[in-house]
């Protein structure tokens, strides 16, 4: 026997007469029913102290929570309790040893069935510990996303804001330090087991036995059935592309046409979903695309046309000129742009995108595409127009209303997004109903909030702001220190302080949040809007950084604080996981 394996508990005598014993490395020795049993004393579900609890008929009892566990094997009868570690007993003569290396741990392939149990149940500290395990064993980030993203498109009724929410997650874990990126991890994952719970499994339709239908035929049959909200229809057609083995890009192309024929859908919902289902299927494989793919069709079933909706027909018409702009980008061929040659001024088309003068707008992007202006680059100033409406947004608003440029701001995104990915024409309509959407969001603006100033501080000694990012979390422990969180981030970055280290700032301040959907967004498409322009240090360039970093700072502080449980769940699965003792004996 050697001594690194094995602790001596005592003799059978005492522990017969104490019941159970605390010993060496935080492992509770119980004497029940004639036998010695060992297990951890902490816990599993929040790490109460076990040997506080009770024993009777072989079930070792929490006191806290009740959780229940067998004495012997450590197994619980809760699901939302893990299994408690047990260990080997010896006993020889009087003496009891304990094995101090306990006989169940968990594998990767444990904690894999532990997330998709707590999915499932929709229990956020059954996955908030299975996060937190299978990131410090090293499983890549993506296998833990797909395990969330196969989950949720399996149930209820079709791509949501849970999926989005953990789709957008995945993409600014590079921006942020480890906890952040479990904290991400974990509240995506949280969000789509709330999405899915109660909900039933979703069932796919199947293709239709069509194998020679080409792309182009099936492409006509989806817009049809869109046109007509038949999700059925357009999901067999669907299916049917996708088991024809057309590409997934021009299956993007099919599913977004269709959802750009008609005017802003659900107030750039149905749009933004879209892009981040097909950003999901950049990292979930192959065997994914069915799935993810059909989730979406729900969503053009019966959404809002903004071409129904007064206020782009009245007090000025938008919808006969656009249409009419739509005629002529297709008749008209695009003529190609030399590398040296620029028709835009981009300073001058973002303060027009702002502007009273939507017509004009219009007019613009016309001729700019059918001059040969990339349509990508359009839409990344259509994004930094939005951006400027939030930094715009002066607070004698509505709260409510803080939603309405976010969501502009995110469709606006979202079209960039595809537009980096897609040549095809028909999605530059989008380009315009984001033009529109920043347009009908000018009253917000009315009173305008100011842009932060440079602080007499900063002007004296030249510095300014460029203190510990700690000093913005402060803020943000504070309500409603929108403008004041502002001007902190403006002197942060103008005395030159770490874009990373702001980035993964307001991560924090995100993830430390019980946030709504919108806010996530808010981080995510600023995170990626970001990284649009870092390659650029000239001076309209440094202006539009500066505007995106500003508006998710402003929506940021306008939403928090919050209770925070969400993070405190996460807080405590990672001390479980390290070994702390979170509850000490006075």
């Amino acid at each position: 026997m050697s001594s690194a394996e094995w602790v001596l508990a005592g003799t059978l005598e005492e522990l017969k007469t104490s019941g159970s014993k605390v010993i060496k490395g935080g492992i509770a020795v119980f004497y029940h029913e004639d036998k010695v049993a060992a297990v951890d004393n902490r816990c599993p579900h929040l790490g109460f102290p076990l040997h506080l609890g009770s024993v009777c008929n072989g079930v070792l009892t929490c006191h806290w929570h009740h959780a229940r566990f067998d004495v012997c094997s450590g197994g619980t009868l809760d699901p939302w309790a893990d299994d408690v570690p047990a260990y080997d007993i010896k006993i020889e003569g009087n003496e009891v040893w304990v094995n101090a290396k306990s006989r169940n741990t968990d594998t990767i392939e444990k904690l894999k069935r532990r997330l998709q149990e707590g999915l499932e149940q929709n229990i956020g500290i059954v996955i908030a510990k299975a996060v937190v395990g299978l990131v410090e064993s090293g499983v890549p980030a993506d296998a833990i996303v797909r395990i969330g993203i196969e989950f949720g498109t399996s149930q209820g009724t079709g791509w949501g804001s849970g999926l989005t929410i953990l789709t957008a997650m995945r993409s600014v874990l590079s921006k942020l330090d480890k906890p952040g990126q479990i904290l991400a991890l974990y509240h995506g994952l949280v969000h789509v087991a709330r999405a899915s719970s109660g909900r039933a499994p979703r069932h796919l339709l199947g293709p239709m036995p069509t194998a020679g239908a080409h792309a182009d035929r099936l492409l006509e049959w989806y817009r049809s059935c869109v046109e007509v909200r038949d999700t059925q229809g357009a999901e067999k057609v669907l299916l049917t592309a996708i088991s024809n083995g057309v590409p997934i890009e021009r299956l993007a192309e099919m599913m977004l046409i269709s959802v750009t024929d008609h005017f802003y859908l659900d107030g750039g919902h149905t749009f933004d979903f879209h892009n981040k289902a097909f950003e999901a299927l950049e990292y979930t494989g192959a065997d994914s695309v069915e799935r993810i793919l059909a989730s979406l069709v729900p969503l053009v079933g019966d959404p809002a046309r903004s071409e129904e909706l007064h206020h782009w027909q009245a007090p000025v018409d938008l919808v006969s000129p656009l249409r009419q702009a739509f005629e002529r980008i297709q008749k008209q061929k695009q003529r190609d742009i030399s590398e040296q040659e620029d028709l835009l001024d981009e300073e001058a088309f973002v303060e027009l995108v702002l502007s009273d003068r939507p017509i004009e707008t219009v007019e613009r992007i016309v001729e700019l595409i059918v001059a040969g202006e990339a349509p990508v680059r359009l839409a990344r100033l259509i994004t930094v127009a939005a951006a400027e409406r939030i930094v715009r947004f002066h607070t004698q608003n509505d709260f409510r209303d803080w939603v309405a440029v976010l969501h502009t701001f995110t469709y606006a995104h979202a079209v960039h997004e595809r537009l980096h990915r897609s040549q095809e024409t028909l999605l530059n309509r989008a380009l315009f109903y984001g033009a529109m959407a920043v347009y009908h969001d000018r009253f917000l603006n009315v009173p305008r909030a100011n842009r932060p100033k440079i602080s007499d501080k900063e002007e004296t000694d030249g510095r300014g702001g460029g203190g510990s990012p700690e000093e913005l979390l402060g803020l943000l422990d504070q309500r409603q220190q929108v403008n004041e969180a502002a001007s902190w981030v403006a002197e942060y970055l103008r005395a030159k302080g770490s874009p990373e280290v702001l980035l993964n700032t307001l991560g924090h301040c995100l993830l430390r949040e019980d946030a709504e959907f919108h806010t996530f967004q808010m981080y995510e498409a600023a995170v990626a809007e970001y990284g649009h322009w870092e390659t650029r240090s000239d001076a309209f360039a440094e202006y539009a950084k500066e505007t995106i970093l500003l508006a998710c700072t402003r929506y940021l502080a306008a939403h928090a604080p919050t209770a925070r449980e969400l993070p405190h769940t996460a807080k405590i699965a990672w001390r479980l996981y390290r070994g702390e003792r979170l509850f000490e004996e006075e």
